[in-house]
């Protein structure tokens, strides 16, 4: 879920609070091509073919100005240049979008008050096949990751406080779902009505389930029965009250996370013991983005565990960091516009040249190009229009 006006606010009075000032640089469809602001002028394309690979996209279809469903486009991985392709209709709300390691079926969540997720068969002629919903058993899921087997879909149930499992099937259809636990205890954190499940993520040895829950400040590590599709919860990692934890990346070398923390503006450097699960917070960081509270929304590291990136909302800004002590320091180097409105999430494509960011409130997706020595990231242009962007997902 997203953050609006110093609040942390449910689903249903966020999009209603997006209105015509937050939609108008929004079109009805994906596809355009059309700046939503001025902009530096696109890099010079360097010589050498184009490279055009697929770019998935998440909006609000119940919000106003937003899509109809998955907008589909491509992207040259040389220029990050990006042009839509059009859209797998039908998906409902579908805010946060993931791949199965086959690479053959999308996953997207239904952020709804009946919350679901549905399966997307991929086809390279881009004759997309919607495979059916499956309930989350919980209200407006936002987030959602595949277990490395491929067996499994994960998924954090928002406005309930639950996590979810479903069985994928060998056509990556989903299963009934085989569990829903209910983040019960420790009692929510100051301003908050109850848990807030916002993030479920297998740790990168693949032995255990880390959710990161925003009105509880707590992450929780699970066990996942890969046999049940069960889960059980082996320990808790609580921050301090009030900071509502957002997302959780881990470091490539799977013994340190990194967690952006939205409601107090911090990042938390947290180590990891992969023999136990047990996540252990250090001391809150700046985001470089001053005073008062920015929204941070989520964290993306590079695949050499050089630098991180942070995306700002209220800031509209990315934050860099190097990344130091094999994994254990972040150390704050500056902040850049996003060159949109309210960056909900980020991306790194998979080779890692470039940075993708989906702004919500203007509409756009911003792209920028990863110095891979330096970590500085430079614009690639122009915004592409996106409804309501709030997920890009580069494959």
């Amino acid at each position: 879920m997203g953050t609006d006006n110093g609040a942390h606010i449910g689903r249903r009075r966020f999009l209603g609070g997006l209105g015509a000032a937050a939609t108008a640089a929004v079109l009805p469809a994906c596809g355009a091509s059309e700046p939503a602001s001025p902009s530096p002028a696109p890099a010079r394309p360097s010589s050498g073919p184009r490279r055009a690979r697929p770019l998935f996209l998440g909006t609000y279809t119940s919000a106003e100005g937003g899509g109809t469903g998955i907008g589909t486009a491509t992207y040259d991985d040389r220029t990050g240049h990006i042009t839509g392709t059009g859209v797998v209709d039908g998906v409902a709300d579908p805010s946060y979008l993931a791949v199965h390691p086959s690479g053959r079926t999308l996953y997207a969540v239904n952020e709804r008050e009946d919350g679901g997720v549905t399966a997307v068969r991929l086809a390279e002629d881009g004759r997309h096949q919607v495979l059916g919903t499956r309930s989350t058993g919980g209200d407006a899921p936002c987030h959602l990751s595949v277990h490395p087997s491929g067996r499994w879909l994960l998924s954090a149930n928002y406005g309930s406080g639950s996590v979810a499992v479903h069985p994928i099937g060998a056509s990556g259809a989903l299963g009934e779902r085989t569990d829903l636990v209910a983040h019960t205890a420790p009692p929510p954190g100051p301003g908050q009505d109850g848990p807030h499940a916002h993030q479920i993520v297998t740790s990168p040895d693949g032995g255990h389930v880390l959710a990161v829950d925003l009105g509880n400040d707590t992450v929780y590590t699970y066990r996942l029965d890969t046999s049940a599709g069960r889960l059980a919860r082996v320990s808790h990692a609580t921050v301090r009250p009030g900071a509502g934890p957002r997302h959780l990346t881990f470091h490539p070398s799977g013994r340190f996370a990194y967690l952006a923390a939205e409601v107090d503006n911090t990042v938390v450097v947290c180590a990891y013991d992969p023999r136990t699960g047990a996540l252990r917070p250090g001391a809150p960081q700046p985001t470089g983005t001053g005073p008062g509270t920015s929204y941070p929304a989520q964290l993306v590291v590079t695949g050499d565990g050089a630098y991180a990136y942070l995306a700002n909302r209220g800031h509209n800004s990315l934050t860099r960091y190097a990344v130091e002590a094999g994994g254990a320091r972040l150390r704050l180097l500056d902040t850049v516009p996003v060159g949109g409105d309210f960056p909900r999430h980020i991306a790194l494509s998979p080779s890692g040249g470039l940075l993708f960011a989906a702004n919500q409130r203007s509409g756009t997706v911003t792209v920028f190009h990863v110095d891979r020595r330096t970590g500085e990231l430079r614009s690639a242009g122009r915004g592409f229009m996106s409804p309501v962007a709030v997920c890009a997902l580069p494959l």
